[in-house]
């Protein structure tokens, strides 16, 4: 027969754990991961495939990604269990993109200009449009992607380079002795820059610390590359949905290697650079 005083929990209130209060993630909160004793302010809060995580950056600039747990957390010593902001997020500086430059409050996208950058692949493009996408719109730069650049020399006679039409190309893996190099020497020229970065994918562009992991791992020869990142990450074998999570983990230029930025902020430089002869995109 159920006691009438107590319902059907036997236990005491006072020995009943109550449920921790709820607190927003909001940005710069400094809080203690529970488990680990991992201290730091809150980074970023955001949806994965693998649910809510917030990510801590502590006094070092150490970052760690940890899920959104029920009392996972400690708030000036008390258990909390952060929940994500129910806002919009906030903004990433008064009057400054992605990329670091001085935003133009109210800039219309500028029609597209003859010139255009190339990149190898659509997550180079992707990561490309996180960080510099205001920055193309306002001058009117397009960027497409080719899916590999052993068809560059045919691509770029066919778009027809000129004075007022300029091509920028970023390679990934460009270092002398490859055969990506030796593409790159075919069709440079006044109108043409090919520039590019060491990494074997761009995923290596971002730093290890934004996504939250010690560093890309070593894949050996022969194995797929991005699917051997996710196997010794720890990750599920499924690379759109590991590139989903590091993209994520982008906000703006700093969560960028420098051998990356300077590539690209080259070819932006060089596109833009004969402005008063430029022809509209054809």
């Amino acid at each position: 027969m159920r006691s009438r005083q107590y319902g059907p929990d036997l236990t005491p209130p006072w020995k009943r754990q109550q449920p921790a209060p709820e607190v927003a993630a909001e940005r710069d909160l400094v809080v203690e991961e529970a488990g680990t004793g991992f201290c730091g302010a809150v980074v970023r809060c955001e949806k994965t495939a693998e649910g809510v995580t917030v990510t801590l950056e502590d006094r070092f600039g150490k970052r760690r990604v940890f899920p959104l747990t029920p009392r996972g957390f400690l708030l000036e010593g008390r258990v909390v269990t952060l929940v994500r902001p129910s806002g919009p997020a906030p903004a990433r500086g008064p009057g400054v993109t992605a990329s670091g430059s001085v935003a133009v409050p109210g800039a219309r996208a500028r029609v597209a200009r003859g010139s255009r950058i190339y990149v190898e692949g659509r997550h180079d493009a992707e990561l490309v449009e996180r960080v510099w996408g205001d920055d193309l719109r306002i001058e009117g730069v397009v960027v497409e992607y080719l899916e590999g650049i052993d068809d560059l020399p045919a691509i770029v006679a066919e778009f027809g380079p000129g004075p007022g039409r300029r091509l920028g190309v970023l390679v990934d893996h460009l270092l002398p002795g490859t055969k990506e190099h030796r593409i790159a020497g075919r069709v440079t020229g006044d109108s043409v820059l090919v520039v590019g970065h060491p990494y074997i994918d761009v995923w290596q562009a971002v730093k290890p610390s934004s996504v939250g992991i010690p560093g890309w791992p070593e894949v050996p020869r022969g194995e797929s590359w991005k699917e051997g990142v996710c196997r010794r990450l720890g990750w599920p074998v499924d690379t759109p949905a590991a590139w989903k999570r590091i993209l994520a983990s982008v906000n703006s230029y700093r969560d960028l290697d420098p051998a990356l930025l300077g590539r690209v902020e080259e070819l932006i430089d060089f596109v833009t650079a004969d402005q008063s002869t430029d022809r509209p995109l054809a």
